[in-house]
């Protein structure tokens, strides 16, 4: 087991209907369909983004994001996730409490992995419920848009013979895409949080 496997999850909540996370172990599906499950809710949605090699397959007829197992023709070997772990789990927490007020969700679960996530692992997990599909659907690939352009959350993706690329994330403001060209000057602080040198 690697030293990041071994730091403890951050985990912020907000009752028992909102949770979120960030955590260097391996994610369980099952963990984040339960943390949702409610008998008030007749839909549950779950994104589970996965560097996979594979085609999309489903989860409890839920899709399953894949990741290429290459970019550009380059083989990836596996993805590298960074953040600022602080202001990353507030942001998350932001975005789950104003996706489930907009789509009147009964609970939601986001769960983001850090540091190395290797081919056929989840990066990812957001479990959404609601009493009908509809907007289940809705606020899943909502709050999935969001985490990817909002998160403090950072992606390297590692090539197979050449030094590996930082992934912008989408919908980043200028500001934001100028201090992720410098990510190489970010020193890791002894308890997990970043600062700039």
């Amino acid at each position: 087991m690697n030293e990041e496997a071994k730091k403890p999850p951050q985990i912020l909540k907000e009752g028992e209907y909102v949770h979120v996370e960030l955590t260097h172990d391996p994610l369980d599906i099952q963990t984040a369909v339960n943390r949702v499950k409610s008998p008030k809710a007749g839909a549950i949605v779950l994104f589970a983004g996965q560097q996979f090699p594979l085609a999309p397959v489903t989860y409890h007829n839920s899709p399953i994001g894949t990741t290429r197992d290459s970019f550009e023709s380059r083989p990836v070997l596996h993805l590298t996730y960074t953040s600022y772990v602080p202001k990353a789990l507030s942001t998350l927490l932001a975005i789950a409490k104003s996706v489930r007020a907009r789509h009147a969700l009964t609970a939601i679960s986001v769960t983001h992995r850090l540091g190395l996530v290797p081919i056929g692992e989840e990066s990812i997990l957001i479990a959404v419920s609601a009493p009908h599909r509809q907007a289940a659907w809705r606020a899943g690939e909502e709050a999935l848009e969001e985490c990817k352009s909002r998160a403090e959350v950072w992606k390297r993706e590692e090539f197979g013979g050449e030094e590996g690329v930082w992934r912008e994330n989408s919908g980043m403001p200028a500001e934001r895409r100028q201090r992720r060209a410098s990510l190489d000057e970010v020193v890791m602080v002894q308890d997990g949080e970043q600062e700039d040198r």
